[in-house]
């Protein structure tokens, strides 16, 4: 089929990232498919995809902050720090207020550092953390660099309650759920977890694996998919004329008609098509740092 774009998934409960990966491929017959951030198997919501040669535009997302909105569950800790895993110790009564939780909420605001949990995907000697932890190993992982931009409590019923929470890559906002629970003393684990956005990827441009399934037997997945132009938009688009497109596609500098200094640049040829991303070596000459033509 050639495809060549992304796909903002609307990502199932139950089903890793990897599965969804799997089944896009199998949808749309395109091999070269990759996500953008992995989401728990009990997480739903936005899954970002690119496809086709657009894959090697991945590099350019890695720090993209999240935003999410979900639910906190107090009483009971689980091993998994979510409501997939096991529960751990008793269950405790719980007096909640919205006013302490919120007053706790703004602790979590700004750098910190976080200790990634036990069932988690971070290696511990080139082993993920979590087949360790079905074993019963001890890990010895170590706390990453992490920013809360904002931590919002909406409302509280029961031993539940809501929130939404906007943070930086690499974040388990599950392992912030435990922590409220550790200081109320009475345990707590992430109840539901919805993503409605990651970088510049929302909700409202997502699709299920249905949707796409249709689109893809009615021939208009192109109607779905985000265009190159829309990809990267802090990135400027430049228009390379046809001697240009050759040095480019050769991995040559050239001198391109750029009126901002801008360090990177999306450039298309005369198409329309995205060939490179190139980065400024001096002025208006830039090396191309990803060939896609």
């Amino acid at each position: 089929m050639g495809l060549n774009g992304a796909l903002v998934i609307r990502k199932p409960k139950g089903m890793t990232s990897h599965d969804v990966v799997n089944r896009v491929r199998r949808i749309t017959g395109e091999k070269s498919v990759g996500h953008l951030g992995t989401l728990d198997p009990m997480a739903t919501g936005v899954l970002p995809m690119l496809v086709g040669k657009l894959t090697r535009l991945a590099q350019f997302y890695l720090k993209s902050e999240k935003e999410y909105s979900g639910a906190i569950r107090f009483g009971f800790a689980t091993d998994t720090y979510d409501a997939d895993g096991k529960m751990v110790g008793d269950l405790k009564p719980v007096e909640l207020s919205l006013e302490r939780l919120q007053e706790i909420a703004k602790r979590f605001v700004g750098e910190t550092q976080q200790m990634p949990p036990a069932f988690s995907a971070k290696k511990v000697q080139g082993v993920p953390a979590y087949k360790l932890a079905r074993k019963n190993i001890e890990t010895e992982l170590k706390p990453v660099p992490i920013t809360v931009q904002k931590f919002e409590i909406l409302q509280c019923d029961g031993d539940r309650s809501e929130f939404v929470i906007e943070v930086s890559a690499g974040t388990y906002v599950r392992s912030i759920a435990h922590e409220m629970g550790n200081i109320l003393g009475c345990g707590a684990h992430l109840a539901r977890l919805e993503r409605i956005r990651s970088g510049d990827f929302t909700l409202q441009q997502s699709v299920s694996l249905e949707e796409l399934d249709v689109a893809v037997r009615e021939n208009r997945v192109s109607q779905i998919m985000i265009p190159a132009k829309q990809l990267l938009p802090r990135i400027p688009n430049v228009i390379a004329d046809e001697d240009a497109s050759i040095k480019i596609r050769h991995g040559n500098a050239v001198n391109l008609p750029v009126f901002t200094q801008a360090r990177l640049v999306k450039v298309f040829n005369v198409e329309g098509e995205l060939m490179a991303i190139c980065q400024q070596i001096a002025g208006s000459l830039y090396q191309p740092k990803v060939v896609l033509a």
